[in-house]
């Protein structure tokens, strides 16, 4: 099911059952309002955007510092929960997932769920998501007693219902994941202060995970790239990865492809010990694969819809430099050694740049960007994303070049210290 489709379904059967349940809900607090109880087990609702999970690593390392690992629950959509086990921050069998194979897949997908949360005996929900109203109905219907997630106080967002008993308000001058941390210290909020919460902004912590690969994902990976001095054990030339992806959630965020040709030109023309990788997802590989083609080198290599995600973050980890749009890819990169050069737009990398000091933001900050948020449901009318068009294939080429000269002087180490001559 495609992204389009699950935002249509998220509306037309959301609103209606938000409103539904938040009817349902003040007619049991008219009967008899339950207590809240103890924190005791969590669950962190975060469906879509694999990248945003990396993002709630710091959150998710606070839930589990409240009631332990083993009371940290988390419920994604079944595609999206790759990267969740790589982190290896909740038990494998604490993972939650919906299936997003046609409507009545995820129908089911969600009841079952339900039914799980239920018999877990989930006590605190915490909703990642931003103003989405399935995420806020599961929250609800998981039986959790206490509820932290987003409210549209003054109609400044989609309407989601009176789901939650922790209701936030949203606020823009906070990176992502920050407010995630938000969120999971506000489970222990006083629900009549809110949404006033006198607590300090977390600091921006780094993505402490890291993926490792097993010898034989690099062995399978440089297979695929066929790369020179593999006999020796490993390659003898820069590996520069280029991901024009970035998936149908929010198309205005893509850099025109056949600046991505031009790019790989250029880079081949700088440096003759340099190959060029094409990666996206299966959906774009026939494009990506097309783009591939018209660089003209035997220097490149298309691995577009061929590789899995494992495999994806086992060739960053042979890689130097990715460059991407702002998408998953750039979260996922911050987990390996690799590089990233990230293409930024519609969306500000003050809230949703990857927390890495290899990643490297370039955006032209026009005026009319960012133009995306949570008060408007990512959804805009913009079909010239001019903020992307005023990134050139000049100003990738000097960042690359930069960040090549960089990763160069940290391999090198400090200058060793001359002897002294007095």
């Amino acid at each position: 099911m495609n992204v389009s489709t699950m935002r249509k379904i998220d509306r037309r059967l959301g609103v209606p059952g938000c409103l539904c349940l938040t009817l349902w809900r003040r007619l049991a607090d008219l009967v008899g309002r339950r207590r809240l109880g103890p924190t005791g087990k969590i669950l962190l609702v975060k469906l879509a955007e694999q990248g945003s999970t990396v993002l709630a690593a710091p959150a998710i390392r606070r839930a589990v510092a409240l009631v332990g690992r083993q009371n940290v629950y988390f419920l994604c959509f079944e595609e999206n929960r790759f990267i969740l086990d790589v982190m290896g921050l909740v038990p494998p069998e604490n993972v939650l997932t919906i299936r997003t194979g046609g409507l009545p897949a995820v129908l089911a997908g969600a009841w079952s769920a339900i039914r799980r949360a239920r018999r877990i005996g989930i006590d605190s929900a915490v909703d990642l998501e931003f103003f989405a109203r399935s995420s806020a109905a599961l929250c609800y219907l998981s039986g959790a007693r206490r509820r932290v997630g987003l409210h549209s106080f003054g109609g400044e967002a989609a309407y989601r219902g009176d789901l939650m008993t922790h209701r936030l308000s949203f606020n823009p001058h906070m990176h992502t994941s920050q407010f995630f941390q938000v969120m999971v210290e506000a489970l222990q909020a006083k629900v009549e202060d809110l949404p006033a919460l006198p607590l300090p902004i977390p600091p921006l912590a780094e993505v402490a995970e890291k993926f490792l690969p097993l010898p034989e994902d690099l062995q399978a990976v440089r297979q695929m790239l066929k790369l020179p001095g593999d006999a020796a054990g490993g390659a003898t030339c820069r590996l520069i990865v280029l991901n024009p992806n970035c998936s149908d959630l929010l198309p205005q965020r893509a850099w025109a492809p056949q600046r991505y040709v031009e790019l790989a030109r250029g880079l081949l023309a700088q440096d003759a010990h340099c190959r060029i990788v094409f990666t996206s997802g299966p959906s774009e590989a026939a494009p990506t694969a097309a783009l591939a083609q018209q660089v003209g080198s035997d220097r490149v290599i298309c691995l577009a819809g061929r590789t899995t995600l494992r495999q994806v973050l086992t060739l960053y980890c042979l890689a130097d430099v990715l460059v991407t749009n702002d998408s998953g890819p750039a979260h996922f990169a911050s987990l390996t050694p690799v590089d990233v050069v990230v293409l930024f737009g519609p969306e500000t990398p003050k809230l949703f740049a990857a927390v890495s000091p290899r990643s490297h933001v370039l955006y032209a900050g026009i005026a009319c960007s960012p133009c995306v948020s949570a008060y408007n449901d990512r959804l805009v009318p913009c079909d010239n994303n001019l903020c992307l068009q005023a990134i050139t294939v000049e100003g990738v080429l000097q960042a690359v070049g930069e960040v090549l000269r960089q990763r160069a002087a940290r391999q090198a180490g400090p200058a060793p210290e001359r002897a002294s001559t007095r």
